[in-house]
């Protein structure tokens, strides 16, 4: 596979949707996660990203023009021990709570499908890092209708070993803009990771199509020691 240039990838798309990269810095010293969301609707933009308890959640930033907020307001990442979970929807609690329970990253995604939301039936995207000896390895899934047809969903699960300095995985809900809204297509694409976490956040929040942005999290993560620092950028401001 081609490694790409995710800020090409991400202004040639006016709407990826929402999106989840994770990888390893060109240091080898850090583990790489992002997550960012998108939106059309007064409803989906009406959002940020918030802490919580290591991980962070969507809130509404006016309560008083959150008109649904079943598929918008979430736990978009959450830390269990050794393990980072991020998704696009409820499914981080699904995964958070089945693996409690000693089921598998693919196991507890078994119970889930794509979203509701007719007539996009947005794909459920999801990923786990999980560090072990001063390493870690990483797995990405997405929940899909087969072509539209909601009588079918498909399940893709994808998985990382030992990952290479300098890349990254990135997959995302949508293939481009429409009405109804295409579905991702293919493999997570390969791209390459540099800098640190401020650079690889500007580049990422400079790259996404300014009107549609909502917001974005990273987080560099010392595979040794375990330390880490984040960043949120919401475009609603206080």
């Amino acid at each position: 596979m081609q490694k790409q240039n995710i800020a090409e990838i991400l202004k040639s798309n006016p709407y990826p949707g929402r999106g989840i990269i994770i990888g390893k810095s060109a240091d080898k010293k850090h583990a790489v996660l992002a997550y960012f969301i998108m939106g059309r609707s007064e409803n989906s933009r009406n959002r940020v990203f918030a802490e919580s308890s290591e991980g962070i959640k969507t809130k509404a930033f006016d309560e008083s023009k959150m008109t649904d907020p079943s598929l918008v307001i979430y736990n978009a990442v959450r830390v269990m021990g050794s393990k980072i979970i991020v998704t696009n929807g409820d499914q981080t609690d699904t995964i958070a709570e089945l693996m409690d329970c000693q089921l598998t990253f693919e196991q507890a995604l078994r119970t889930r499908e794509y979203e509701p939301d007719t007539p996009n039936f947005t794909p459920r995207i999801s990923g786990i890092l999980h560090f072990a000896e001063n390493n870690f390895n990483y797995a990405m899934s997405i929940l899909k209708t087969d072509d539209g047809d909601r009588t079918s969903c498909l399940r893709f699960n994808f998985a990382y070993n030992n990952p290479v300095a300098g890349q990254g995985r990135f997959i995302h809900t949508y293939k481009s803009d429409g009405n109804p809204l295409p579905s991702f297509e293919g493999e997570p694409a390969l791209i390459e990771i540099n800098g640190n976490i401020d650079q690889f956040t500007n580049l990422i929040w400079n790259s996404l199509n300014e009107e549609n942005k909502v917001s974005l999290w990273t987080r560099f993560v010392d595979v040794k020691t375990g330390k880490y620092e984040s960043r949120i950028v919401n475009k609603n401001k206080t």
